[in-house]
């Protein structure tokens, strides 16, 4: 096998162009093999197999530097690079990361895991090669999907406005993650494409770049023949790359949103393993009281910066209508565009993860908040319980989301108490409202909630008792409930129990109260420790005759963790929470 003969770059440029060829196939026969056992980006890894393997073939890294934008379809990449064994044999499969990462590869310039980055990087990598005297290329890897992003656009002016070397390759598969929105950009790409790159209406070539399209971007030979012209140009150079999306795994290219990634499946039929979860998700809750508004009133819409999975289908997208709307992976315009729409009497509602949101820090604050438009921000997989790679973490949201002036910020503990939340934010017209989808199974009462939530900050007490009070938020309110069970069967103490529902501002009412007879307080966060939920309990209580013990996440980049092991590595368990409580007494 040629491909567990290569441990650098430096061995591809040995080979025939027979044996080129070869490399490619037994590559993608790797994908192919980890990908349905292991699970993966899938479709963005099949369609830049021959880019790849041409990409390495032709330039020399790492003194060539080759960034790639959200870097998830960077696995060939790896497997050129010195890291095969990691594709070839199962039990190295989690030796590598699934984006570039410094850590592992002298091959690999930045950890990446969000798009639109590439241009920016490349822009600053390259300055400082040319005030350094160095004459190495630079090469920019970017989807069609992550040009819809605003940085993006930045990256691009910067590499023209330099004027030096920097290779821009877009691999356009007409397939962001989901669909590509239409008109606009993606209007543009369409026409370059079906004109073979000879559309006069020519966006790279007005900002200054010298433009090539290459039609079959899955062809070997024709790559190699293209990155050979522009090697060691020296002014910027945009190499417009029709490719497919899924290349060479039928049922990935026939139904390529589906197979952007996922996994374990099998790898003849495709079909995903081990089913689907059956019954009502927290998920279903949402999209099923969202559409039901959207049929109910015309104002309603929802925003998404293409990840629209997140909370409709196909299917449902296509029952919103118009009233939906995929910006493209942009969540500046996501968050922006929401202001703009309250502000003139809709009802926007942006559907975001939470590690996507945080790219849009300064629209929340400055055009959303500062405004104080009542915008409904429903965001997904805010947990330790959620992706784990340490560059799509989705738990640092507290921190950042609650200390914003006007905001909002609820975390339901179950389906009528999440029914409820969005019901009210997305018909009251006073503040920007977020709402922390729970993650988990889902968990019934059976009884309406009657919740006036205009009344702002107001906590709910599920269990009277003295000495402890155990605060319980959002995700981890079940740990205090089960805290407290240990606390009454092993210790006789019966603990009060609070359901905060606002992380955006404290019940100090029930504080004042609970200090006269109670000793230990106790603040439980499915999310980062510092500067998070329970300091501000702990700030609050300060000058009080009380110990407050905060539980939560140690701030890390924490890369690919177990999550039990996390968690209890932080003090997370009943068990501990217990112990500690009764030291304290």
């Amino acid at each position: 096998m040629i491909l567990e003969q290569i441990n650098s770059p430096k061995d591809i440029k040995k080979l025939s162009h027979e044996d080129l060829q070869t490399l490619v196939d037994e590559a993608r026969q790797a994908l192919l093999e980890k990908t349905s056992q292991h699970g993966g980006h899938n479709g963005p890894n099949f369609g830049v197999v021959e880019m790849t393997v041409a990409l390495h073939y032709v330039f020399d890294s790492p003194k060539d530097k080759i960034i790639f934008d959200v870097s998830h379809q960077s696995y060939v990449h790896k497997m050129l690079t010195g890291r095969a064994q990691a594709f070839l044999d199962p039990e190295h499969y989690d030796d590598v990361s699934g984006y570039t990462n410094p850590k592992e590869s002298e091959h690999d310039l930045f950890t990446v895991g969000h798009t639109s980055t590439s241009l920016a990087l490349a822009s600053g990598v390259a300055k400082a090669r040319d005030l350094k005297g160095e004459d190495s290329n630079v090469i920019a890897v970017i989807g069609d999907g992550s040009m819809s992003g605003g940085l993006a656009y930045e990256g691009l002016n910067q590499i023209a406005t330099e004027g030096t070397n920097t290779i821009v390759i877009l691999n356009d598969n007409d397939q962001s993650i989901a669909v590509n929105p239409t008109g606009g950009l993606y209007t543009a790409l369409r026409n370059l494409r079906e004109s073979k790159g000879a559309a006069s209406d020519n966006l790279f070539k007005a900002l200054g770049f010298d433009y090539c399209y290459l039609d079959d971007g899955n062809n070997l030979e024709d790559l190699i023949a293209l990155f050979k012209e522009v090697k060691d140009s020296d002014h910027p150079v945009l190499l417009h790359i029709h490719t497919q999306k899924g290349h060479g795994v039928s049922f990935m290219e026939e139904n390529r949103e589906a197979y952007h990634a996922g996994g374990p499946y099998d790898p003849e039929t495709g079909a995903y393993l081990g089913g689907s979860q059956s019954g009502e998700t927290y998920s279903s809750v949402t999209t099923d009281l969202v559409l039901d508004k959207i049929a109910k009133d015309t104002r309603v819409v929802v925003v998404n910066a293409g990840t629209p999975m997140f909370i409709f289908d196909q299917e449902q997208r296509k029952q919103a209508g118009k009233q939906f709307v995929d910006v493209g992976i942009a969540e500046e315009e996501a968050a922006t565009m929401t202001a703009g729409l309250a502000k003139n009497g809709a009802k926007p509602i942006w559907a975001v993860a939470s590690t996507f949101m945080q790219r849009a820090y300064d629209q929340l604050s400055h055009d959303i908040a500062l405004n104080n438009q009542a915008t409904t921000i429903l965001v997904y997989m805010a947990s330790a319980d959620a992706m784990n790679d340490e560059s799509h973490l989705g738990f640092f949201d507290i921190p950042f989301l609650s200390h914003i002036p006007n905001m909002v910020y609820l975390a339901p503990t179950n389906k009528e108490e999440h029914q409820a939340m969005l019901d009210w934010a997305i018909d009251q017209n006073q503040h920007p409202v977020a709402i922390r989808v729970p993650v988990g199974p889902l968990v019934e009462t059976g009884g309406k909630d009657t919740t006036d939530y205009s009344q702002l900050n107001k906590n709910k007490v599920t269990q009277k008792g003295s000495q402890v009070a155990l605060f319980g938020l959002g995700n981890f309110y079940h740990l205090a409930e089960e805290a407290a069970k240990i606390l009454k069967k092993d210790h006789g103490i019966t603990a009060i129990v609070v359901n905060p529902r606002y992380i955006t501002g404290l019940d100090t009412e029930l504080l004042d109260n609970l200090v006269n007879d109670h000793q230990v307080f106790v603040t439980l966060e499915d999310g980062i420790l510092e500067g998070g939920y329970g300091q501000t309990v702990a700030s609050y209580l300060g000058k009080a005759a009380v110990q407050v013990q905060n539980y939560g996440i140690d701030k890390a980049f924490h890369d690919r963790y177990d999550r039990a092991e996390l968690l209890e590595s932080n003090g997370l368990t009943a068990e501990n929470i217990v112990a500690k409580v009764i030291d304290a007494l």
